[in-house]
């Protein structure tokens, strides 16, 4: 079970903590003391998502499974739509995608966590018994505040809602910084147990140098250090919410226990949320459970230019294993792009996006995500579309569904790549880990090409004044080889100049010999996440329309580049609202 709670400075939402062997939950802890803790401002709620997890009112963030539940626990701010006043809620689920609110489950109430219950994990011991590991703040200084490492455990194991929760006075707090950096060290993980030990990783830094230290106990409660980092990188930063997990063969979709760490899996992957960036990271590697130490592959990049879980707006986020189905899943937080006196008026902010399951690519080189099949419970009317051409400038909208509320997979194929544009060369000298999303600002959907932009336009208004365009683009570089790009693009969006309207972009690792392209997109008011070919890029952004909202939104499929684009195959299905009891 694996619970990661996120340090974001300036953002209002905090990731799932799930209990199932794990828990996750990321926070905000940038205090607005100038803004009102209740707003009574009444807004017209355009903007809140039908089928993602958010909260009725005020700001959120955080997920294990425990007796027939799926539990999420988040950090809350009861009071308003800002952080603050944070309390960790708690809600159950049987599917993840429909949810009942619990009361909080931890609130600040020790002297160990007095500033704060920060980010954290939780663990199945023997017994089915759950424990948290969380970060306590218990000084405002040095900023963002002292930090300790801290448990709770549930007053009844025989409750399947766990709904009550203590925090020992005795042993806690459990670990205390010694030479660590008392206001970088937090967001412990989920512990696994082998050759005797529990072990768990914190993130922390010195200078820019990014750590994940080790810590392992016998009776998880007296923890020491280990003798090196777990891993470590310069030039990235603080490291928050740490997730490590083991990995099934390339291309088998079962996912393992992290209970199963070091016993004989080849490959594995850590991921890390950089504070600096915004972005979550992971590499794919080995476990030198020896030397305690992890080690990426050669061909993984471990750093800022690294592999992605989601090239656009996703932090902070967690996997758990789903002892259920078997599965390993991705529970990722999504801040607003609003702004902050906009999040107060509508009374809310942050969602988590749509869980995904992860598994390892048959290429070993790279994961691969998808939206659990649950939320296919929501699908509602669907509109089917067949070998549809699309020259040079054609749009078509796909009529007869909920454009503001919809799930679309498409498939695009062309006859040829004799279109693809070159290359060019210069946009290397870009920062490598901007690369796409800079040439997904240079080249937009309205930029006519060879082979793409083709894509959809996802909450256009009715005479396309605002928009939001996912598609790829295919460039042919100097040694033959083929670039393929995806990008999602808010710049066009709302006509509200107030917003951050970012294009984000990565590239597509694909084999285009049988010349075709899928695209996936969940379109939900204010969120739009897509998964390119089959989960191999995701990218999420997050929008507020003017003019397209709710019945006057609508839906295309584009073509702006020369080589004509067969839409092989379209499926669009009005969602269902999920029930947020």
């Amino acid at each position: 079970m694996e619970i990661c709670c996120k340090f974001i400075r300036a953002l209002l939402c905090y990731l799932p903590i799930i209990f199932t062997t794990l828990g996750g939950a990321m926070a905000s802890h940038k205090v607005y003391p100038g803004y009102p803790s209740n707003s009574t401002v009444k807004v017209k709620q355009v903007y809140r998502t039908s089928y993602h997890f958010q909260p009725k009112k005020h700001w959120i963030n955080a997920p294990m499974y425990y007796k027939g539940y799926y539990h999420f626990f988040c950090q809350y701010n009861p009071k308003g739509a800002v952080w603050g006043n944070i309390v960790w809620a708690h809600s159950v689920s049987t599917d993840m995608i429909n949810w009942k609110w619990l009361k909080p489950a931890l609130t600040p109430s020790k002297w160990f966590d007095k500033y704060g219950c920060w980010s954290g994990s939780a663990t199945i011991l023997p017994g089915d018994k759950p424990v948290i590991l969380y970060t306590g703040v218990i000084k405002e200084n040095p900023e963002p505040g002292y930090q300790v490492q801290n448990y709770a455990i549930p007053t009844n194991y025989s409750d399947p809602y766990l709904q009550n929760w203590v925090k020992p006075n005795i042993n806690n707090p459990i670990l205390n910084p010694t030479q660590e950096n008392v206001s970088s060290f937090r967001d412990p993980s989920t512990a696994w147990f082998i050759n005797g030990y529990w072990k768990m990783l914190v993130g922390s830094r010195h200078n820019d140098r990014g750590i994940a230290y080790m810590y392992k106990s016998k009776d998880f409660v007296k923890w020491t250090r280990a003798k090196h980092p777990f891993h470590d990188k310069p030039g990235t930063g603080m490291w928050e919410c740490p997730d490590f997990y083991p990995l099934s063969s390339p291309g088998v979709r079962n996912g393992l226990e992290t209970y199963t760490l070091g016993k004989d899996h080849t490959k594995y992957v850590f991921k890390v949320s950089l504070d600096e960036t915004r972005y979550d990271y992971y590499t794919i590697g080995e476990y030198d459970v020896v030397n305690e130490r992890y080690h990426p592959d050669n061909i993984t990049v471990d750093g800022w230019a690294g592999l992605r879980y989601d090239y656009g707006n996703l932090y902070a986020s967690k996997t758990f294993f789903d002892p259920v189905k078997k599965r390993r899943i991705l529970w990722g937080w999504c801040n607003e792009s609003s702004t902050t006196e906009e999040d107060i008026a509508k009374g809310w902010a942050g969602i988590e996006l749509i869980p995904r399951m992860v598994w390892l690519d048959p290429s070993g080189k790279q994961l691969l995500q998808w939206p659990i099949h649950e939320l296919e419970t929501l699908r509602g009317q669907k509109k089917n579309i067949r070998n549809v051409k699309l020259n040079k400038g054609d749009s078509m909208e796909i009529k007869g569904i909920t454009a503001a509320q919809v799930d679309v997979d498409v498939s695009f194929t062309f006859s040829s790549l004799s279109k693809a544009e070159a290359y060019d060369r210069n946009w290397d000298k870009f920062p490598r880990e901007d690369i796409a999303k800079d040439i997904c600002g240079i080249k937009d959907a309205t930029a006519q090409g060879g082979l793409g932009p083709f894509g959809i336009l996802a909450l256009a208004s009715k005479n396309l004044e605002e928009y939001t365009p996912v598609f790829f683009r295919v460039f042919k570089t100097h040694v033959k080889t083929y670039k393929v790009l995806m990008c999602s693009d808010a710049t066009l969006s709302s006509r509200n100049m107030n917003e951050y309207k970012p294009s984000f972009g990565g590239f597509v690792d694909v084999d285009l010999a049988d010349k075709r392209l899928s695209l996936r997109s969940l379109i939900d008011h204010s969120v739009v996440e897509s998964f390119g070919e089959g989960g191999k890029t995701v990218i999420t952004s997050r929008v507020y329309p003017k003019l397209a909202v709710a019945g006057d939104a609508h839906l295309h499929v584009f073509n702006n580049g020369t080589e004509t684009i067969v839409v092989e195959k379209l499926h669009a299905w009005s969602m269902k609202r999920a029930l947020m009891n």
